[in-house]
């Protein structure tokens, strides 16, 4: 009899009835030789101070650091029945080694053993280690369990991440606190996080932008502008000069092609920072959404650092691609299956724990209706990201024009789509503003002499605030305004 434990109730369910554990009993399920158990959260937690010294239950600066030669261990107190239950089906003498099934990666490697661990287990075990919730990866998975040592690296790994935080935030903690007479909650990771953005929000609200003026001029079916004047009375000067000109010199035309690659796949950080930037999301919320489409086997395992797929993969992504672009109504004929450049795709050797986050093909099977707006949000967001990652590249004319008039230089940049590539996709779905730099319409001859047809001029702050504003709030230092990215729209401005 095998003993496996996964992490959640819900992802041992989805194990029991892959592997035939399907009688229920009090906190696990058996059947076909296999009891299917599971842990809530931890189980097994870092003790208190006070358990190592009764003087610690008070908070004083004499005491600190606090810097334990043994750490300690105990059952949290809310799930003690669990780990009872767990503790029981390990001691049974018909279960002869155990299966370790919480999330593959640090984290739930340090789950299991805690608990394996604070029950004294010495019987062997096994490592699952799965991407998907699928129930084919799942049926594969425990045809090649994994002896269980050859995670014990993983395991050194996340007792010192756990005990540094240990150390780090009880310490802090309790200085600070004790300094300030309040209660400061001090961490490894969250208070330099934060200190960074407190800094970058001072620098912000700190910075103060500088006016300047700029001329444009219409001429030979484009709008071009000059650098930037620091006064105004400058750019009215050159306004009135070129306004006495009345045409302008074709000093320079060149254009070149260029391209655009399809983006890579999502790791967890990437999806995180295109669903806030796209959707709204936080990080938190980002990573429970795909931790429930995981569970639910629509999408791969979200905690991972990479973003490509292992070359075996190959041959199952054009059925899996044909299966996502159905279920979101797009025509097959109409995008490809795999990927012009199978490096960006596939490359094993850049894949460590887990690969890419990428959909199952359950999105066609699976009851996709009854997931929230949130996990449907996230799901579409990595579905699409799939289809554009194997489809050719967005080309593009880019075209400088360079005119002059009284002895100054104007500029104008443009492009135009000559294919569009992966970017057609991915604007069906999210659809990007129209750059001020998009033209399909006629270039001047290098030169010719074209005759102006408007002369405006305005000013702007060298700065933009936190919402994309032209007009003076916070803005970031280092950036030029939205109106000056590139060139200036003519309308934008006031004679």
């Amino acid at each position: 009899m095998k003993l496996v434990i996964a992490e959640k109730p819900s992802v041992a369910q989805s194990l029991a009835k892959v592997i035939g554990a399907n009688k229920r009993q009090d906190g696990y399920l058996e059947g076909s030789g296999y009891l299917v158990s599971w842990c809530v959260g931890h189980l097994v937690e870092l003790s208190a101070p006070e358990r190592y010294d009764e003087r610690f239950a008070k908070w004083r600066l004499e005491d600190l650091p606090i810097l334990p030669e043994r750490f300690l261990y105990e059952v949290s107190a809310g799930t003690r029945k669990q780990y009872q239950i767990l503790k029981t089906l390990m001691e049974r003498s018909d279960v002869t080694s155990l299966v370790c099934a919480t999330d593959a990666g640090r984290e739930g490697e340090l789950i299991f053993r805690l608990v394996y661990t604070q029950a004294r287990c010495k019987k062997p075990f096994e490592r699952l280690w799965i991407s998907s919730m699928e129930d084919a990866a799942i049926r594969d998975g425990f045809e090649k369990l994994k002896d269980g040592t050859s995670y014990d690296l993983l395991y050194e790994a996340a007792l010192c991440r756990e005990r540094a935080d240990w150390i780090v935030g009880m310490n802090a903690t309790r200085l600070f606190s004790c300094l300030y007479g309040q209660t400061l909650a001090v961490g490894r990771v969250m208070t330099p996080t934060l200190a960074m953005v407190v800094m970058r929000d001072a620098q912000i609200a700190a910075f103060k932008p500088e006016p300047f003026w700029t001329v444009q001029l219409t001429a030979g079916g484009i709008t071009a502008a000059s650098r930037h004047f620091s006064t105004k009375s400058d750019a009215d000067r050159l306004l009135s000069q070129c306004r006495e000109e009345g045409s302008a010199m074709v000093e320079s035309v060149e254009t070149k092609e260029k391209a655009e690659r399809p983006p890579l796949l999502y790791d967890l950080t990437t999806l995180q920072r295109d669903a806030n930037r796209i959707l709204g999301f936080t990080a938190q919320q980002t990573l429970d959404f795909t931790q429930s489409l995981y569970e639910k086997k629509l999408v791969t395992y979200p905690r991972t650092d990479s973003r490509y797929l292992t070359e075996d993969m190959q041959p199952v992504i054009p059925e899996l691609v044909r299966t996502v672009a159905a279920h979101y109504g797009l025509i097959e004929d109409t995008l490809r299956t795999e990927p012009v450049r199978k490096g960006s795709v596939f490359d094993s050797s850049k894949v460590t724990d887990h690969y890419a986050i990428i959909p199952t093909k359950s999105v066609s099977s699976g009851d996709t209706s009854s997931l929230s707006s949130g996990e449907k949000a996230v799901l579409l967001l990595v579905s699409v990201r799939l289809l554009c990652a194997i489809q050719e590249d967005y080309r593009y004319a880019e075209t400088s024009v360079k005119l002059s008039c009284r002895g100054e230089e104007f500029t104008q940049k443009g492009r135009t789509v000559l294919r569009p590539g992966w970017k057609a996709i991915w604007n069906s779905f999210y659809p990007e503003k129209k750059k001020d730099d998009e033209s399909s319409g006629t270039v001047p001859v290098k030169g010719s002499v074209v005759k102006i047809s408007s002369l405006s001029n305005g000013n702007c702050r060298s700065g933009r605030d936190a919402r994309g504003s032209g007009t003076k709030r916070s803005g970031n230092p280092g950036y030029p305004c939205r109106h000056h990215r590139k060139t200036c729209a003519a309308r934008l401005y006031r004679a």
